[in-house]
């Protein structure tokens, strides 16, 4: 039965009422638990001194046992400095850490990926750097968050060319995956060519900027692209990109809009095939009017948490044919959470030692693929979170094209590791539910 617009808006706020008082109530979400037997306290001299010893020597005498003796393969950091958390702005590490700790929850129940939430008190990107770079030895891989921009270009640059582990910033990788993810079905539903489509961003920060590039990686003209921030459409005239800190947006202003077009953000909307939105929290940010200038068959991804740009039922109305947004309540979620927990998964089987743009892309060609075999539509583009098995699908194909690509350390087919991403997360999901069972997590 279809709902109304009252009701929908009424569905819309009852996540955020429900938050606050759930999360009192568990004091947080993730918490420690020992993945060893212990059958009396006698095991402690095994698990503790004086047995440890042993493999502590034997690490020091080759660093990659670490890998084997300790939880460092699949476990990692999520980093942030709170600047840029959802579409909250700079509220601040301490605000940042609900967040944080949710990412931790979906990379281990999605991805049976054990993360740490991390939360830095420094806004320098140098400090943020050496932080992080000094905590490597305990992780496998960094998860960088929620971090501002430019700064957030500088920090994952200078992270990935110095540490020896895999670090991707999921703002910008994570989301530009699953951005790729719904354009490639979408694409297979209104029979344009990725080659020939017009694209239009409205907004430049991390999200929007990583889109950009992987979607020229993956075809997209970058000729057919448009792009406008807060002042406008970017264009090589623009005297106020001439700031050192404007490098990303200038090199994007050289790049695209070869007709030199300036105006206001509604430019982005005129005669495209897609425009990906990641801009502030609306509704009313972008204008049934800018939607309506669309060419026909149109795919608008309004994707600002944690309300989008504009509703997506208003889209509709205006003539886009397929609308997404961020959120899990509405169809088309397009959310870093269907690619993040299956990255890492087959990233941490193959000890990978980078998250390469094509990994990416391999995940986003898989996402869009089992949605096929679920049922692709125009509010299906890709697979809702409640598909555990497109996980380990997912991850595998990660894991197959690092070894390809000969930046992995351990070689296994792809069958081998979709049974590896499947047993890892079906043990996060088990232990949460027996937890449930017997009143350890208890039920509000």
């Amino acid at each position: 039965m279809d709902l109304t617009k009252d009701e929908m808006l009424e569905r819309a706020k009852k996540p955020a009422e429900e938050a606050v008082k759930l999360h009192r109530y568990y004091q947080g979400k993730m918490q420690t638990v020992p993945k060893c037997c212990i059958r009396d306290v006698s095991d402690f001299a095994i698990w503790y001194t004086p047995g440890v010893a042993e493999p502590c020597k034997e690490i020091k005498k080759n660093p990659d046992l670490a890998y084997e003796f300790t939880n460092k393969g699949n476990t990692i950091a999520v980093v942030t400095d709170g600047t840029r958390v959802l579409g909250l702005g700079d509220i601040g590490p301490e605000a940042g850490l609900p967040v944080m700790e949710g990412k931790c929850m979906l990379f281990k129940y999605l991805g049976g990926v054990d993360a740490v939430a991390i939360c830095l008190d420094t806004k320098d990107p140098d400090k943020f750097i050496e932080t992080v770079k000094n905590l490597t030895p305990a992780f496998g891989g960094i998860n960088l968050e929620d971090i501002a921009q430019p700064k957030c270009f500088y920090i994952l640059d200078e992270l990935r060319k110095d540490c020896k582990i895999p670090v991707w910033h999921d703002d910008q990788q994570g989301t530009a995956a699953v951005n790729l993810a719904g354009l490639y079905s979408g694409l297979k539903i209104t029979g344009k060519r990725i080659e020939d489509i017009k694209v239009g961003f409205f907004g430049c920060g991390a999200a929007n900027v990583a889109t950009i590039r992987i979607l020229i990686s993956a075809g997209v003209d970058p000729k057919n692209i448009l792009i406008a921030d807060s002042r406008g459409v970017l264009h090589p005239d623009r005297t106020d990109l001439e700031d050192v800190k404007y490098d990303v947006k200038r090199h994007l202003a050289q790049l695209t809009n070869p007709q030199g077009i300036s105006g206001g953000p509604e430019k982005v909307f005129e005669g495209a095939d897609a425009v990906f939105c990641y801009t502030k929290p609306g509704p009313d940010v972008v204008k049934k009017e800018w939607v309506a200038k669309m060419a026909k068959d149109a795919m608008l991804f309004a994707c600002a948490n944690p309300v989008p740009e504009i509703w997506p039922w208003e889209a509709k109305e205006a003539g886009a044919r397929i609308v997404a947004t961020g959120r899990s309540d509405f169809p088309n979620q397009i959310n870093n959470s269907l690619i993040f927990p299956a990255v890492f998964r087959g990233t941490l089987d193959v000890r990978a030692s980078v998250i390469t743009d094509e990994m990416c892309i391999a995940a986003a060609k898989t996402l869009s693929e089992c949605a096929e075999k679920i049922g692709m539509s125009e509010e299906y583009l890709i697979p809702t979170m409640d598909r555990t098995w497109v996980y380990p699908e997912v991850a595998a194909s990660v894991g197959v094209k690092a070894i390809e690509q000969g930046v992995a350390k351990l070689t296994a087919s792809r069958d081998d590791l979709v049974k590896m991403a499947e047993e890892r997360i079906k043990a996060a999901q088990e232990t949460t539910k027996l937890l449930m069972k017997e009143g350890l997590i208890k039920s509000l």
